[in-house]
C-alpha cells in the first residue's frame, strides 16, 4: 500500500510539473498596445502563450524562480508585425525554380523563409496563394519555426489568368489534366462556375482560412495584360458561396476599376492591390465596407527588375504610377485599409519587409503605420471567422487575453519609424506564442 501511495505522489508531482505554467515578466517597459498613439510605461506578465496582466504597478510573481524576468528599461514593446499579403512558398525562390523544382525542395525552402520572416518581427502573415497550408501545419506542429499563417491554399485562376504560369506549349490542355504545380496545391486553374466551386471547396477542405482568386491582369504573369478582367460575376459568386458556407470570405487580386467592381458586386469582401482604382470604385468600397489590402509599390530600388521595354516592365510602371492615388483614395473615403508586401521570387526584397512598411510614411504617420501593421491587419484576419486557426487569443494588440506575440525594440519606432527597417539590429527580443525566438538583451 505504501509503495502504491509513493508512486501516486511521484506521478502527481510529474503531472504538476508537466502542466505548470511558463511565466515571463517584462518590467519597466514602454508599451504600445497596437491601437492607441499614447504609450504606457508598465509591466507585462505572460503565462504560457497569453498575456495575463498589464499594469503600471509592479506585478508580483511566483517566488519559486520559475519566472523569466526581462528588464525592459528604456525599451519599446509592441505587438508582432502582421503582413497581410505574403507568399511563403515563393517569396525568396527564383520564379523558374518555383514552377519547376521538386515540391519537397520548395517546401523545405519555404520553411527556411518562414523562420527568417519571424526573425524580422513578423509573427503573423496572411498567405495569399502558393500552397502554404503544409508549411502552416509544420509550424503549428512544432516541426518548423515561423509566423502564424492564415493560408489561402492554392490561388485560383482562370486559364490565361494571373495564376497561369504554365509554358506557352501547355495549351491546348486536355480536360482534367493537371500541371505539376496544380497537383501539389500551389495553383488551381479553374474555368466555369462548376470548376471554381470545386477548386474553392478543395482549398477549404485542406484548411484554407480564406480564398484568393485572380480578378484581373498581373505584372509578373505573361499572358494577361493589366486591363483584362478575369472571371465572370457568376464564377466569383461560386467562390463566395463556398467561402460563406464555411464562414469565411474571398479576396481577389485586382488592379483596375472594372475587375474590382465585378468582384465586389459578386460578394467579394477584400481587394488586394487596386492601384488603378478610381473615385467611383473607392466610393463603392467605402459604402460596402470592403477591405483594401494595399502595397506601397513604387518604381524604386525594391521594384522587381523587369527588362526595360518588356511588357512586364510596362505593366509595372502603370501600377507603380497609380500607387499614390490609390492611397489618397483610401484615406479620402476612410476605407478599411490593410498592408502587405506581396514579395515574390526575390530573396533580396524579402529581407526588406520592414523597409516596405516604413514607406507608408509617405501617406501616414508612424503611429498609423504601426497600427495598420498590427491592430488593423488583425481585424482583416478576423474575417476568417470560425476558420481562424488561432481562436484562443487576440492578435495585433498588447492587452490582457491577447496572444504573447511581441517585439522589444531598441528605440521608439513611433518617433523613428526607420528602426523597423533593420530588425537584426533594433529588434532585441522577438516572441511568438509566448516563446522567445530571439533575445540579444544580454549580448
Amino acid at each position: 500500500m505504501k509503495k502504491i501511495n509513493i508512486i501516486l505522489v511521484i506521478l502527481s508531482l510529474f503531472c504538476f510539473s508537466a502542466t505548470a505554467q511558463k511565466t515571463i515578466l517584462i518590467n519597466n517597459v514602454e508599451i504600445f498596445n497596437g491601437k492607441d498613439q499614447n504609450t504606457t510605461k508598465g509591466n507585462v506578465l505572460i503565462q504560457d502563450n497569453l498575456i495575463t496582466k498589464i499594469s503600471t504597478n509592479p506585478i508580483p510573481t511566483n517566488k519559486s524562480g520559475n519566472t523569466t524576468i526581462i528588464d525592459g528599461t528604456g525599451k519599446f514593446l509592441m505587438p508582432g508585425l502582421i503582413d497581410a499579403h505574403s507568399h511563403i512558398m515563393f517569396e525568396s525562390l527564383p520564379q523558374v525554380m518555383g514552377m519547376t523544382a521538386d515540391y519537397a525542395y520548395i517546401a523545405l525552402f519555404a520553411a527556411q523563409a518562414a523562420e527568417k520572416q519571424l526573425l524580422r518581427g513578423f509573427t503573423t502573415v496572411r498567405d495569399l496563394g502558393g500552397g502554404a497550408i503544409v508549411v502552416q501545419k509544420a509550424i503549428n506542429d512544432g516541426i518548423a519555426v515561423g509566423p502564424r499563417i492564415f493560408p489561402s491554399g492554392a490561388f485560383i485562376s482562370q486559364s490565361g489568368g494571373h495564376g497561369d504560369f504554365g509554358l506557352p506549349t501547355d495549351v491546348p490542355r486536355k480536360i482534367g489534366e493537371l500541371s505539376y504545380a496544380e497537383r501539389n496545391g500551389m495553383i488551381a486553374i479553374a474555368d466555369g462556375v462548376d470548376q471554381v466551386l470545386l477548386r474553392s471547396r478543395e482549398q477549404l477542405r485542406q484548411g484554407a482560412t480564406q480564398l484568393k482568386l485572380m480578378a484581373g491582369g498581373g505584372v509578373a504573369s505573361n499572358y494577361d495584360p493589366i486591363d483584362v478582367v478575369q472571371y465572370t460575376e457568376a464564377e466569383f459568386k461560386a467562390a463566395v458561396s463556398a467561402a460563406e458556407n464555411w464562414g469565411t470570405y474571398v479576396t481577389v487580386h485586382a488592379y483596375t476599376p472594372e475587375a474590382m467592381q465585378r468582384a465586389i458586386n459578386a460578394g467579394v469582401r477584400c481587394i488586394d492591390h487596386g492601384q488603378l482604382a478610381d473615385e467611383e470604385t473607392a466610393k463603392l468600397m467605402a459604402e460596402k465596407g470592403i477591405w483594401w489590402s494595399l502595397q506601397p509599390f513604387l518604381d524604386d530600388e525594391d521594384a522587381i527588375p523587369f527588362p526595360e521595354g518588356s511588357a512586364n516592365r510596362a505593366k509595372q510602371l502603370l501600377v507603380t504610377n497609380g500607387t499614390d492615388n490609390a492611397y489618397k483614395l483610401a484615406k479620402k473615403y476612410k476605407i478599411k485599409t490593410a498592408w502587405g508586401t506581396d514579395c515574390l521570387f526575390d530573396p533580396k526584397l524579402a529581407t526588406r519587409q520592414g523597409a516596405q512598411l516604413s514607406k507608408l510614411t509617405k501617406w501616414y504617420t508612424p503611429f498609423e503605420v504601426l497600427k495598420m501593421a498590427t491592430h488593423d491587419n488583425a481585424q482583416l484576419l478576423a474575417m476568417s471567422g470560425p476558420r481562424n486557426p488561432y481562436p484562443d487569443g487576440k492578435l495585433g494588440v498588447l492587452e490582457e487575453g491577447a496572444y504573447a506575440d511581441m517585439i522589444l525594440v531598441d528605440g521608439n519606432p513611433i518617433q523613428n519609424i526607420k528602426l523597423i527597417e533593420d530588425p537584426e539590429k533594433n529588434f532585441l527580443l522577438i516572441m511568438k506564442d509566448g516563446v522567445i525566438y530571439k533575445n540579444t538583451l544580454n549580448k
